[in-house]
């Protein structure tokens, strides 16, 4: 006789319901990227026009072998390349920011800006009263003080490289120990003090020149006031060595097509080396 089945009793216990997947991630991934696009388009629209060129540009070109715009530098606010062709913006970017100084109408015949061959040169002359400097001084004015700022706080957003040079007319000084060459120098590294501590970088400046009166704006009047100024270069870089569109201006090349040296008076400029001297009276 055959034994009976066992009797098997399955008992399902009821409670909460099975997970409920990851579908809450996804939306939530979907809303973090939306908010990241948000504050990339709000940044975008208040930053620069060449901010925004050098973004566009790597989105229209990855590579960076087409255009190649924008900039492979680090350790800059904003980082785009200024070529030749940008100049000109440059310029009138400077211009406008001058503009808000409250004694601009005053300062803007002593002051001009030219794309040279070596980069954008921006030059303070001064008057027969003295516009920037007291004659004779190397310190600055007020009129002086506030210009430099206001172009240190615009230059200083740039990664390009400065030169900064001084040049006085031919009235020789009194003293043996002081002359030209030092006033020249002197009131360069005065320039150089008030942008580097209003915006410029430490590592921004990589030329500081006095000329004395070797490279005059007036060659038929060399006593001339409008000798007596002060240069800033904005250099052009070089984002790769392939890149032929912008060449750094070299460091020895110096074409200044306002002003020449007089014949057979060339001489070397000072490079940073006069010593701080007290002011010295001109004859």
């Amino acid at each position: 006789m055959d034994k009976a089945r066992p009797i098997i009793i399955i008992k399902k216990k009821s409670g909460h319901g099975g997970h409920h997947g990851g579908a809450w991630k996804v939306a939530y991934a979907d809303f973090v990227t939306a908010m990241m696009a948000l504050f990339i388009v709000l940044w975008l629209l208040n930053s620069s026009k060449q901010v925004q060129e050098a973004v566009g540009g790597y989105f229209k070109d990855p590579t960076g072998t087409a255009k190649k715009v924008g900039s492979n530098m680090v350790g800059t606010g904003e980082n785009f390349i200024l070529k030749r062709e940008d100049m000109s913006k440059l310029k009138d970017q400077l211009q406008q920011a001058m503009k808000q100084m409250t004694d601009f109408e005053k300062l803007k015949n002593h002051i001009e800006m030219t794309v040279t061959t070596e980069g954008l040169r921006i030059e303070l002359s001064e008057s027969a009263n003295g516009t920037f400097f007291d004659s004779g001084s190397a310190k600055l004015k007020g009129d002086g003080n506030e210009l430099l700022v206001t172009l240190a706080q615009e230059l200083g957003k740039l990664p390009n490289k400065l030169s900064i040079e001084g040049h006085t007319d031919s009235q020789p000084y009194t003293s043996p120990t002081y002359g030209n060459w030092e006033l020249s120098s002197d009131r360069a590294n005065a320039a150089r003090r008030v942008m580097q501590a209003n915006g410029i970088r430490a590592d921004q400046v990589t030329q500081v020149r006095g000329f004395a009166d070797q490279r005059l704006r007036k060659l038929d009047a060399p006593l001339d006031p409008a000798n007596r100024r002060i240069s800033l270069i904005v250099q052009y870089i070089v984002k790769d060595r392939d890149d032929d569109d912008a060449r750094p201006a070299a460091d020895g090349e110096k074409k200044n097509e306002d002003a020449k040296p007089a014949a057979g008076t060339e001489k070397k400029p000072v490079e940073n080396k006069s010593p701080t001297s007290p002011e010295a009276p001109k004859k």
